[in-house]
C-alpha cells in the first residue's frame, strides 16, 4: 500500500530547499506519495514576525544552512533577489511582493500537474543555488523544463483563474495550522507533524513503522 504524507513548503525557506532532494530520493526508493502543498512564507503569513525575532537568528540561519549544504554537497547562496522584499535590518516587509505570489501559485500549478516535487527542487535550486537574477531571462523556464513542465503553460493556467490558486494556498495554510505547526518544511503523516529538514529521518522511521515498503 502506498503511504502518503503532506508537504508544506515555502519558496523562501532555505531548509525547504535543502530537504527536497532527499524527499525526491525517498519517493524514488520507497512506495511513497508526497502531497505537495505550497504555502506563503512566514514573512507574509505572520505580519511583523521579523520585527520580533532575536537579531542573532539570521546570521545563525545562514551559517547553519551553509554547513548543511556543504554536508549534503549542495550549492547554497542567499537568493538574489530574495523571494521576499523586506528590509533585513528593520524586519519591515514590503506590501508589494512581486516574486513570492508568482512562485507559490506556480508551485500549486505544478502540484496539480503531478510534478510538484520535481518543480520545487528545480526552482529552489535556481533560487538558492547561486543563480543571480533567477527571476529574469529563462532561468525559471529552464527550471520548469527540468521538472517536465512548461512554464508558459503553467502561467497561462494561473492567469485564467488566479483566485483558485490563492484559495488552494489559503487552504494549505489552514491545513498546516491544523497539523500543529506554522513552519516549513513541515511533513505530516497520519496527522503527525514533522517540522524541519532535520526531521526527515524521523518521518521515514515513523512510516517504516506503518508498513513502508521499498519499490524494489
Amino acid at each position: 500500500m502506498t503511504l502518503e504524507y503532506d508537504l508544506f513548503w515555502s519558496f523562501r525557506s532555505p531548509y525547504s530547499y535543502l530537504v527536497t532532494p532527499r524527499l525526491i530520493e525517498f519517493e524514488r526508493e520507497y512506495d511513497v506519495k508526497t502531497n505537495v502543498r505550497p504555502v506563503y512564507p512566514i514573512a507574509v503569513r505572520i505580519p511583523g514576525f521579523f520585527k520580533q525575532v532575536n537579531p542573532m537568528w539570521p546570521p545563525y540561519l545562514f551559517r547553519d544552512c551553509t554547513r548543511i549544504a556543504e554536508m549534503l554537497c549542495m550549492p547554497f547562496a542567499w537568493p538574489s533577489p530574495d523571494p521576499i522584499v523586506m528590509n533585513m535590518g528593520t524586519g519591515e516587509v514590503a506590501k508589494d511582493q512581486p516574486y513570492i505570489h508568482r512562485l507559490t501559485r506556480l508551485g500549486v500549478a505544478a502540484a496539480d500537474g503531478g510534478k510538484g516535487l520535481p518543480f520545487l527542487a528545480a526552482v529552489s535550486g535556481a533560487i538558492f543555488g547561486g543563480t543571480r537574477d533567477w527571476h529574469l531571462g529563462d532561468h525559471l523556464a529552464r527550471a520548469a523544463d527540468r521538472a517536465g513542465l512548461d512554464l508558459a503553460k503553467l502561467e497561462s493556467e494561473i492567469d485564467r483563474d488566479p483566485d483558485r490558486y490563492e484559495s488552494v494556498i489559503a487552504e494549505n495554510e489552514s491545513a498546516q495550522k491544523r497539523a500543529g505547526h506554522w513552519g516549513v518544511p513541515l511533513m505530516v503523516f497520519n496527522g503527525e507533524p514533522f517540522f524541519g529538514q532535520d526531521r526527515f529521518d524521523l518521518l521515514r522511521w515513523r512510516m517504516q513503522q506503518n508498513g513502508l515498503t521499498s519499490r524494489s
